[in-house]
């Protein structure tokens, strides 16, 4: 087991940006732990945020390790030391990060993938037992092997202490909800297991997103998970696994902020739609058993989306240490249509109970 010591040597790589201290200079009077909604102090659970692990480059190679990384100077800005990363989530006002590592193996050969994803297992379960107070973990799968991946989730579950797995939008163009991929939805149900969908793109539309605006990210990557979502939906996914937990990304995409038109897509054009396809529900109906992040940045967008899908569905996200969010409580706190228990709720009482954390 390597212990606590080590990981502070840099056993765990986070990735970090120049832009850090200055994000934060500019916005000083973010809250800071200990966090308290009217007095009542709650834990707060962060689902998204991003590590990896050093050892992985030696099996890969350097270059396809790091294609998780933001587009920042990889050798002076790469690294953050666990303890910068513990002050940060400090100055967050974040008690609990539960880590999950990009998905960039989808495209690696099956061995070669398998062990990669058993190293990053091991290595997260060993972070997160050296800091059992400040991380969680979210195990990676070998998804382009389902049935490998059936065993690599209950391993990480039922012996490593992971929290479930994250997953990206999709593998090599293969919808989640294709039936290949049941047994991994199957065990993840057994397990009671949650799934984060972390998208990774759309790279169909690589040429029309280039140039200014980083829009592969800022559009590609929402725009992924309101796929992957839809096709879940309208697939029947979650008729076939009713107990299958999934935590979507950023919001969720698109998807909310224009659900009510799923519901009305058959209605006007039933030719594009699969008569065999019975729904149990309506496609908005589905929205209010998946949970999305509240990295959508504003008090009027958490509104709104827990006027969608309800706020008991809404957990906390920063995706730091990319730094689209570095006060990721306080929009929550700003949002005044939410009471106070749907304030603690969204920090951290959801999560905890979603993810079987102990507060």
């Amino acid at each position: 087991m390597t212990t606590r010591r080590n990981f502070l040597k840099g056993g765990v790589v986070f990735c970090g940006c120049g832009l850090l201290d200055r994000a934060h200079a500019q916005n000083p009077g973010g809250r800071t732990l200990p966090v308290a909604v009217n007095g009542k102090k709650v834990r707060t659970i962060d689902v998204h945020a991003h590590c990896y692990f050093h050892d992985v480059e030696p099996l890969v190679g350097p270059e396809i390790a790091r294609r998780f990384l933001p587009p920042v100077n990889y050798a002076a800005n790469a690294f953050i030391e666990i303890q910068k990363r513990l002050d940060a989530m400090d100055a967050q006002a974040v008690d609990m990060e539960v880590l999950s590592v990009n998905p960039y193996w989808y495209g690696l050969d099956r061995d070669l993938a398998a062990k990669v994803v058993k190293l990053q297992n091991e290595k997260m379960a060993e972070l997160c037992a050296a800091q059992p107070n400040r991380f969680a973990g979210f195990a990676s799968l070998t998804l382009q092997a389902p049935e490998l991946a059936v065993q690599e989730l209950e391993t990480a579950v039922r012996k490593q202490g992971l929290k479930g797995a994250a997953i990206g939008g999709g593998v090599a163009g293969v919808e989640f909800s294709d039936p290949r991929f049941s047994p991994v939805w199957a065990k993840a149900e057994e397990l009671g297991a949650v799934l984060f969908i972390h998208p990774q793109g759309v790279p169909e539309l690589d040429k029309r997103l280039a140039g200014n605006g980083w829009l592969g990210n800022t559009i590609g990557n929402p725009l992924e998970t309101t796929i992957a979502l839809s096709h879940m939906i309208f697939e029947g996914t979650f008729d076939r696994h009713p107990g299958l937990k999934v935590i979507a990304a950023h919001g969720g995409g698109y998807l909310p902020s224009y659900a009510d038109r799923s519901d009305h897509a058959c209605l006007v054009g039933p030719a594009g739609c699969n008569p065999n396809i019975k729904l149990k529900k309506k496609p908005t109906e589905y929205l209010k058993q998946i949970y999305f992040d509240s990295l959508i940045f504003t008090p009027e967008a958490i509104r709104h989306l827990a006027a969608q899908v309800g706020s008991g569905q809404i957990v906390l996200g920063s995706d730091f240490p990319y730094i689209w969010e570095l006060h990721p409580v306080d929009h929550i706190f700003a949002c005044e249509t939410l009471s106070d228990d749907e304030k603690r709720a969204i920090l951290g009482e959801t999560a905890a109970k979603l993810l079987n954390i102990r507060t």
